[in-house]
């Protein structure tokens, strides 16, 4: 009788301990996924070390980086091929691109130099000499947005390059990093992360991540059709056609997607 009520208190016990024990649970703040949808696939050139991608008045702009092999180009979206092309001088590792008021505004990475040059012929009109390293950039239609790797984004004003503000970037309350190439759509900035294959989705007024996609099938399907593709990194948004565009670093292709709620 005593063996019989032993056990029976010992299950208890254990019951009440399985009921203590907490259940992993999301934050409330976490970001929610965001699924994604290829709709429309095109040629991309592999030697391309994408930095910044965009698209402005309909037509696709690119930056490259790697010293000796940076360049600004407007891109055809059908080929894939640079129809209008500069390079930067060789010490110089290009990074982030945006087009505001038809001026084209180009990072460089550890150089601390800004390039702004007209949009007809890519002429250099004005440069910037920052302290920081540049690597995205993108505009909400009056300020510079940048990222330096880090989990902030800047706001710089586009005529002197005056620091406006700094916005820390949270996922589910904590700190993020490795912020990297920006696209601002539709009052949100998406985010590629550096060596991760995640999208992020920010509020820029909190700094919020409120939903974040992974490419990593995406990244996949680049690697399958060339082992040397690296890491995804470009985003562009057509504001008149309201299509985005993902590609990456030496990727094979360019994609359209269409982003879930």
């Amino acid at each position: 009788m005593k063996k019989i009520f032993f056990l029976a208190t010992l299950f208890s016990l254990m019951a009440c301990k399985n009921e203590d024990k907490p259940v992993d649970t999301p934050p409330a703040n976490a970001p929610k996924s965001m699924s994604y949808s290829i709709v429309g696939t095109y040629p991309h050139d592999t030697s391309s070390y994408t930095q910044g991608l965009l698209i402005y008045n309909g037509e696709l702009y690119e930056g490259t980086g790697l010293e000796k092999k940076s360049k600004l180009m407007k891109v055809d979206l059908k080929t894939g091929k640079a129809i209008k092309s500069i390079s930067l001088s060789d010490e110089y590792f290009g990074e982030g691109v945006t087009i505001l008021n038809d001026t084209v505004y180009q990072l460089t990475y550890k150089n601390k130099k800004v390039f702004v040059y007209t949009l007809s012929d890519f002429k250099k009109i004005k440069e910037f000499t920052v302290d920081f390293e540049g690597w995205g950039l993108t505009n909400d239609g009056k300020n510079l947005i940048v990222s330096t790797g880090s989990g902030d984004l800047f706001f710089y004003d586009p005529s002197t390059f005056k620091l406006i503000k700094t916005q820390t970037v949270t996922e589910a309350g904590s700190p993020t990093f490795n912020l990297n190439e920006l696209e601002y759509i539709e009052g949100f900035v998406y985010a590629n992360q550096y060596t991760y294959p995640y999208i992020f989705k920010i509020n820029p007024s909190t700094g919020e991540i409120v939903a974040k996609a992974d490419l990593t099938q995406m990244w996949q399907r680049a690697k399958a059709i060339d082992p040397n593709a690296e890491v995804p990194n470009g985003i562009a948004y057509d504001s008149a056609t309201k299509k985005i565009y993902i590609t990456g670093k030496w990727w094979p292709e360019l994609y359209e997607v269409q982003f879930g709620q």
